[in-house]
Formats: structure tokens, sequence, C-alpha cells
């Protein structure tokens, strides 16, 4: 039972503790294993998808920051994974690359506005979970890279959203060399929004994600899905999508509650 009000009815924790949510407007999810740099662990993957489906069903969450407990946000492969991955069969390197297919599609998907606060390294798929969030406030002093082919791995999931986000030859640069880069570089190529100054990023990502959720959520969900689908259509196909989701749009509640609030001068009540 969730104790309303107090901090303790609004966190929760998912296997053993290697996800620790806090609950409220702006869902904050932690990755909760500072002493290993927050690896993408089994138990990791499993717990984000477990928060990530609490935060799409609670009606009180609007959006949703991620970030790394202690010095890192996320340093990537589980170390002690990497060392059997070439001894296990096709069928287990199959379904450990499933689950991470799903959290990746699962967040660059995900209904609800998502921002990623990189609060130290991101490395290999903790770089991959930045970048599928919406958007990303980084900590000037942090680093982010793509950095798989430095040890003969391929960053194949991660590639189908980095090249969305930044195009063929910025991703060439990066999958290829596989750098890393400072926090600058990282916005001047698109890769973030927002920069902070050191050990501000999750309370600069929190009022990025009140500011976002401050806005009608049917708006932004639809807004979503129009970013979704247009990358991969045509212009007339796109047109037509677009022109749907205008006239659709209008007969939702939350534009009728927009239009009010406009003319009667207050904020509208989402």
């Amino acid at each position: 039972m969730r104790a309303k009000g107090s901090l303790a009815g609004r966190l929760s924790h998912y296997n053993g503790g290697m996800v620790q949510v806090e609950r409220g407007r702006v869902y904050r999810l932690y990755l909760n294993d500072p002493e290993r740099r927050n690896p993408l662990s089994p138990a990791m993957v499993e717990g984000l998808l477990k928060a990530l489906d609490e935060a799409e069903e609670d009606p009180e969450a609007k959006a949703v920051v991620l970030t790394g407990k202690g010095q890192a946000f996320s340093a990537g492969a589980d170390l002690a994974f990497l060392e059997r991955v070439t001894e296990m069969g096709a069928e287990e390197n199959y379904r450990h690359s499933l689950s991470l297919m799903r959290l990746f599609h699962r967040l660059y998907t995900f209904p609800k506005p998502t921002v990623a606060a990189v609060n130290g390294p991101a490395v290999a798929g903790g770089a991959g979970l930045a970048t599928a969030c919406d958007l990303v406030v980084m900590e000037e002093g942090a680093k982010l890279g793509y950095t798989e082919v430095k040890i003969g791995f391929v960053a194949a999931l991660v590639s189908v959203i980095l090249v969305r986000a930044v195009g063929e030859k910025v991703a060439k640069d990066l999958l290829l060399t596989g750098r890393l880069l400072e926090a600058k570089e990282a916005k001047a190529l698109g890769l973030v929004n927002r920069l902070s100054p050191p050990g501000k990023a999750l309370e600069v990502a929190v009022a990025l994600a009140e500011e976002v959720a401050q806005n009608a959520p049917t708006s932004l969900r639809l807004t979503k899905e129009l970013l979704l689908a247009l990358p991969g259509m045509g212009l007339e196909d796109g047109f037509r999508l677009a022109a749907l989701a205008n006239a659709w749009v209008r007969e939702t509640g939350d534009l009728k509650e927009g239009i009010r609030a406009f003319f009667e001068k207050r904020k509208p009540r989402f």
C-alpha cells in the first residue's frame, strides 16, 4: 500500500533493487547498481521494463526521468556477462539480445515523455539508453560513447535509433571509431538537449520533464506517435497522416480544455 505524501510511499524497487522508482507527476527511474557503474545486467533490464510498465499504467505519471545512482549513468555491458558471452549457446545469446531489444524499443516508443539525466559515463548500452529517451540532459564532465567495436561487439540495437537521431554520416563516425564524446560535442551533434553543471543533471532533467508535463497529455502522445512514423513515410503519406492527426485531436477533451483556458485567461487543467 502506498502511504500518500511520504517518500516511502512513493518508492518501489524492482529485481533485487537493481531499479529504484520514485513515483509522482514525474517518475524518477534510478539504475541502482552504483558499485558496478550500473551495467545493463539481465536483472537491470527486466527491472527497467517492469518500472516502465508501472509508469505507463499510473495516471498520475506525466513524464519519466531516467538516471544512474552513484558516479555513472551506465557503463553498458555487465562484466559477468561479458566473461561468458562467447561460451553461451545461440539460443541463450538470442534470448539476451531480445530482452535488450525489448528495452530499447519500449523506451524509444514509450507513450509518455522520457528524459535521460546523464550524471556520469554513459557507455555502449548505457549510451543507447540515453539515446532512446526523448530528451537528454548531460552533465559537463560526463562522457558518452558507443564503444562496442573496441571489444569486438557491434552496437546493432543502438544503431537503429542512433541513425535516426543524428543521420548516417555522424552515426558512422561514432560507431566505427567507438570514441567517447564530451558533453559539449554530444550537444552539438544533437544527441543532448541540455547541459548541466556537475552534480545537477537530475535537477535539470526533472525541471525539463516538469515543463513538458504541463502540456496536454493527448498532444504529447500523438506528437510522439507522429515522430515515430514520419521518418519511414513518403511526403504524401506523411502529410495524410498529419492531416488525420490534426482532425482527430480536435475532438479530444484536452483541446476543448486548452481552448477554454485560453479564452478564460487561465492555465489549462489537463
